[in-house]
């Protein structure tokens, strides 16, 4: 059996190797202070070009001189990205959110490493939700953009769709112990009823044991169990930036609004404001006609 089949549905293998060396790419560029296009054309250089990662690198340097942004070309990508890695991509470029993008590529990077190396829905999904846990993010989204995972099979799904909506309602120890083997070693033992064809298991027996140990506890514990007692991959920590360098800027850049301000208020002190002084050379007052343009 190859890599590829090994790996089961969703992109080969050879394809998350080079995912893991372009979000790695980006990271050393953008802690270099580098402009974000010159970030994708070398990383892009770098890439295989026997992958369709370079295609996909085109698609998003293209968004990102139209918009700005990167998660609208990926989620028009789903065929090559996932829905979570648009997911995590969205949510680190929302404004008003506290998750950084750094943070997410670091995320994507460790996630493209466990792809390749022949991720199971088990790992997947204990990586993802652990993320959405440890970095807050929004988790009625985040289930859904891991729905549609190729990895997941059509019980996964209705397991994500049934707790998109209950996280923060239910243990989530208790989430995963009810879907394990043993919960229906425990049900068995004690003559209690057992779940439906439709509601096989979705964790191991040692999986189910940890989860019970683990209820009425922070998630989080329950998580670094997982991943001392099974091996399970880690989920990096909210990158620690040092505030004081930027603390200046910000400052020099309040201080040129607040001077602008000012200065409009003694504009208006002194019978009114010059509106022509923010005409464009040559051009005078934009017309209507120049938003259709």
């Amino acid at each position: 059996m190859s890599d590829a089949e090994s790996q089961g549905p969703g992109l080969d293998v050879e394809e998350y190797i080079e995912q893991q060396h372009f979000f790695q790419g980006m990271q050393i560029g953008l802690d270099d202070n580098r402009p974000m296009q010159d970030i994708l054309k070398s990383v892009r250089d770098e890439i295989l070009v026997t992958t369709k990662l370079p295609m996909a690198i085109d698609y998003l340097a293209a968004e990102l001189r139209h918009s700005g942004l990167f998660y609208p070309a990926m989620k028009r990508l789903a065929h090559y990205f996932t829905g979570f890695q648009a997911f995590i991509v969205e949510s680190s470029e929302d404004d008003r959110g506290k998750f950084d993008f750094l943070s997410g590529l670091e995320i994507l990077k460790l996630e493209a490493k466990l792809r390749a190396g022949h991720a199971t829905a088990q790992s997947l999904f204990l990586y993802q939700f652990e993320t959405i846990c440890r970095h807050r993010l929004k988790y009625d989204q985040g289930f859904a953009a891991m729905a549609n995972d190729p990895l997941y099979d059509q019980y996964w799904r209705a397991f994500l769709e049934v707790n998109r909506r209950r996280v923060g309602l239910i243990d989530i120890a208790d989430m995963i112990y009810t879907r394990s083997e043993h919960y229906i070693t425990q049900q068995v033992r004690r003559g209690g009823k057992l779940p439906g064809s439709d509601f096989p298991p979705l964790f191991g027996e040692r999986e189910g044991r940890i989860a019970l140990a683990n209820r009425k506890r922070d998630p989080l514990l329950l998580f670094s169990a997982l991943q001392r007692q099974l091996g399970y991959p880690k989920v990096p920590v909210k990158r620690k930036v040092d505030e004081a360098q930027f603390q200046i800027p910000q400052m020099m850049r309040r201080m040129e609004r607040l001077e602008a301000r000012i200065k409009l208020l003694e504009d208006e002190s002194r019978g009114g404001i010059d509106l022509t002084k923010f005409y464009e050379p040559e051009k005078g007052p934009p017309s209507f006609g120049d938003f259709n343009d």
